[in-house]
């Protein structure tokens, strides 16, 4: 397969899939999701800009960090179609990411820290239950791990 050149204007699904590191079959979800979009040529090839290389990896990035497709799909949707995105475009982008990020990082530093003691379900299993949930007064909350999940 060909490298593509810093000319070129348009990459194959190959050179997209070769370029980005991401499976063909792969490139083709995202673009039935809405994430990434190509042209066909007359003989009903696809082709694809050389900004959905930055689509690309936004997607594995926002994938790794847990970013539902659905919320990244509708975020892609704001950036300009006449253009490449550039960089303001990019922070844009990323910076609603900053809050869920940051709860689910307090969520994983509570499970972190608190999980062996107690997993935060109010049931008075663990012997240290009743001392931070006497009488198991977190169950009258609700099902579930309230401790972590109320921020306690």
């Amino acid at each position: 397969m060909r490298r593509p050149n810093w000319q070129q204007t348009e990459l194959t699904v190959g050179e997209l899939s070769a370029r980005s590191g991401v499976a063909v079959s792969a490139l083709h979800f995202y673009e039935r999701q809405g994430l990434i979009a190509s042209t066909r040529t007359s003989g009903n090839q696809r082709r694809y800009r050389r900004d959905a290389l930055r689509r690309v990896a936004l997607i594995q990035i926002a994938q790794q960090v847990g970013i539902p497709l659905a919320v990244l799909r509708s975020q892609l949707e704001t950036l300009p179609q006449d253009r490449a995105p550039n960089r303001q475009d990019w922070e844009r982008l990323t910076a609603d990411w900053r809050v869920e990020l940051d709860q689910r990082i307090k969520r994983l530093e509570q499970l972190r820290d608190k999980f062996t003691d107690c997993v935060g379900c109010g049931c008075l299993s663990i012997d240290r239950c009743v001392l931070a949930n006497r009488n198991d007064q977190l169950g009258e909350a609700g099902n579930g791990p309230r401790r972590l999940l109320d921020g306690g």
